[in-house]
């Protein structure tokens, strides 16, 4: 896959390195809820049913805006491990050129963090939802 920049690239590399300093999967899960306290908050307001994530069995909210050419959004859940999962996108898709969203391949990089075999089905399949949101937004 080809990536927006190298920063996404390097940004994704650490994130991995960050899961791998976890010896047990506690550790890495109280270090995933840590990434999602570091989240701004959202404006209840923002929370609506339009701005709602569909496949996420915790709400989740994405509010996606385009400045620049540019990929930026607002997110929130009401749950503490996808907060986690928001910081991670945060930090891979803030700021990325919008043509570029579909190119970052978060997928292998979820699976390098050990994600895909530690989380369960359904908050797989919300993490990949919240994705998938944000890659509707590629032109």
């Amino acid at each position: 896959m080809v990536y927006e920049t190298s920063m996404t690239q390097e940004t994704l590399n650490e994130m991995v390195s960050d899961f791998a300093l976890f010896d047990d999967w506690e550790e890495r899960y109280r270090y995933l809820i840590d990434l999602g306290r570091g989240l701004p908050p959202m404006d209840e307001a923002l929370k609506t049913d339009e701005t709602l994530v569909r496949g996420c069995t915790s709400r989740v909210w994405i509010v996606p805006e385009i400045r620049d050419g540019k990929f930026y959004f607002k997110a929130d859940s009401d749950a503490h491990i996808v907060r986690g999962l928001i910081a991670i996108l945060d930090k891979t898709y803030q700021g990325v050129e919008v043509a570029k969203l579909g190119q970052i391949d978060i997928q292998a990089a979820f699976a390098k963090m050990g994600l895909d075999q530690n989380l369960s089905p359904n908050r797989r399949n919300g993490f990949f939802a919240m994705v998938e949101r944000i890659q509707s937004c590629a032109v």
